[in-house]
């Protein structure tokens, strides 16, 4: 990917090992979001939650950090954003040891609830710390690749780390792993990693954040609750909440002199675009993972172990981009390379539905191949082309965008994907008035509660219930792969085949007359310049000045 010359010295072995660091972060974050679709069937023995809570346990996290990450990435430019991942890190441990031992579905819920918001700390400290660690834009480009690779490869890992844990441990197992990698993140991100923050970070504007939340929560919700109940008034009123607290935020955005989200920047295409990009790839990545997982041990009969093991080609596709996407950009560029890698994994998608009917698993290992290499390029260079399309000094706001983009495609992901796949395997279930009513009630809520009450019982109504859901799943898949396609369309069409970079620190491509002064400055001489309005050196640790 071009970009400007840049006079700073290249990294050293301290820079990379300090990127190992951060990829460890984000890569520990996928996996939380993705390691519990395999502990779905035991939890649900243990705990007897319900088809609502078991969504409410899969998708709070994200919900959670979606909401939080724009705050959390202006509280790191005033604490410091090495200080505010530490503080996650221990924050994130203790949640997890609440989740392992949760004796209730609530508290689960609780407990996921805090882990997202824990990650919320961490999350928008990695893109910035990378950008100050990493000043030469071709060593960036090289960081921030293997950080994407991190947070795709994370969300297509977690099904493998599952199914290692819950093969020989109970599935609170799958939240205690965090445990022993947040106490060797606390370790060596405190050795490693430099302390940056904004010398002149502005007014922390408290009604932005709460607005922020209050857009992004409710509009989710209402798409779970019309999905699982029908359209009603309860879901209406959140989707009414959720659109007037995002309108008036993005209104207030406009308005303050430190907004906390730089709208100014969507008005360049390839930062629109490769925002859409990223949202949907990790949008179809993890509603995949969510009810692909389920469908490999209730309907295949596969253990924890051996389904983690058989989604495996979809983390190997996602971690070979990396030695790839340079000859990729280089031969097509980089908008016809995202269009085309979510066209693959649409394609790849389609090929899913379609072996789920046979019962080999040659077709379904293939068809995870396509999707993993088509996701994995389409989040690389989109990452990358969110932060490289907006000028330096934009950059912090560029990152939360992007990591926003990530954790909502995740959480609608589940959400959207999951309620389809359930409101659709009720549908095709046959009728059930044979069976007595507390076992008809079990089997219509999900598979996972419907094959624990049908222990013993007729095998005609075991194996109805497992064909439903599978042809569910077939039609879930063809949808998210319809969503990719179209996605992969626009990002070829919308998206430049070069991206025109500003590193210079002048006003972007269709910079809006009468932005705000801070955001057309000088760029002042210093590496990190995410977040910084002011032409002063940024502070780093030990109050010398880079």
């Amino acid at each position: 990917m071009p970009h400007s010359a840049a006079p700073h010295l290249s990294a050293g072995p301290r820079e990379w090992a300090s990127l190992a660091v951060l990829t460890l972060a984000v890569m520990l974050l996928a996996v939380d979001g993705t390691v519990l679709a395999l502990a779905v069937p035991s939890l649900s023995a243990s705990l007897s939650p319900t088809s609502t809570q078991l969504l409410w346990i899969g998708d709070i996290y994200s919900f959670a950090l979606a909401g939080l990450l724009v705050t959390m990435g202006n509280v790191a430019d005033r604490i410091g954003r090495k200080r505010l991942l530490l503080i996650g890190s221990a924050g994130f441990g203790i949640a997890s040891a609440l989740a392992a031992f949760a004796p209730t579905p609530e508290v689960l819920i609780a407990a996921r609830a805090l882990l997202g918001i824990s990650g919320a700390t961490i999350m928008p400290s990695t893109l910035s710390i990378i950008r100050h660690v990493f000043p030469v834009p071709s060593e960036r480009t090289r960081a921030i690749a293997i950080w994407s690779v991190g947070a795709g490869g994370g969300a297509a890992l977690g099904p493998l780390v599952g199914g290692v844990l819950l093969e020989n441990y109970w599935w609170g197992s799958v939240f205690l792993i965090n445990i022993p990698v947040m106490l060797l993140l606390l370790v060596s991100g405190a050795i490693l990693l430099p302390e940056s923050r904004n010398p002149a970070p502005g007014k922390l504007d408290l009604l932005s954040a709460v607005l922020s939340i209050a857009a992004i929560v409710p509009i989710v919700y209402a798409v779970k609750r019309t999905f699982g109940y029908g359209i009603e008034p309860v879901g209406i009123a959140a989707l009414l909440v959720g659109l007037l607290s995002g309108w008036v935020f993005l209104r207030r955005q406009r308005r303050v002199p430190d907004p906390m989200l730089d709208i100014e920047l969507f008005s360049l295409p390839a930062f629109r675009g490769a925002v859409i990009a990223n949202g949907l790839s990790i949008f179809a990545l993890s509603g995949l993972l969510f009810f692909f997982s389920q469908y490999l041990q209730l309907v295949r009969g596969f253990g924890p172990l051996q389904a983690g093991l058989a989604e495996l080609p979809v983390t190997l596709a996602m971690m070979a981009v990396v030695f790839v996407i340079g000859t990729l950009v280089s031969r097509t560029g980089v908008g016809p390379a995202i269009g085309g890698g979510l066209m693959l994994g649409g394609v790849g998608l389609v090929l899913l539905a379609v072996s789920e009917g046979f019962e080999g698993y040659v077709g379904i290992a293939a068809a995870l191949v396509l999707t993993g290499l088509g996701i994995g390029v389409a989040m690389t260079l989109s990452t990358d082309a969110v932060v490289a399309s907006a000028p330096r000094e934009r950059a912090g706001a560029a990152s939360s965008v992007s990591e926003t983009a990530y954790e909502l495609g995740v959480a609608l992901g589940i959400a959207v994907l999951g309620s389809v796949l359930t409101a659709l395997y009720r549908t095709g279930l046959p009728n059930l008035s044979a069976l007595p009513e507390d076992t008809r009630a079990a089997v219509t809520d999900s598979l996972a509660s419907g094959l624990q009450a049908l222990q013993g019982g007729p095998a005609e109504a075991v194996a109805d219930a497992r064909h439903a859901f599978t042809g569910a799943m077939q039609i879930t898949a063809l949808v998210a792969a319809g969503i990719l396609l179209l996605a992969g369309f626009i990002a070829w069409r919308v998206i430049p085949r070069v991206l025109e970079t500003n590193d210079g620190g002048g006003p972007p491509p269709g910079h809006r007359a009468g932005a705000p002064a801070a955001a057309t400055e000088p760029e002042p001489a210093e590496p990190e310049t995410a977040e910084v309005k002011t032409p002063e050196p940024e502070t780093v640790e030990g109050g010398e000045k880079r």
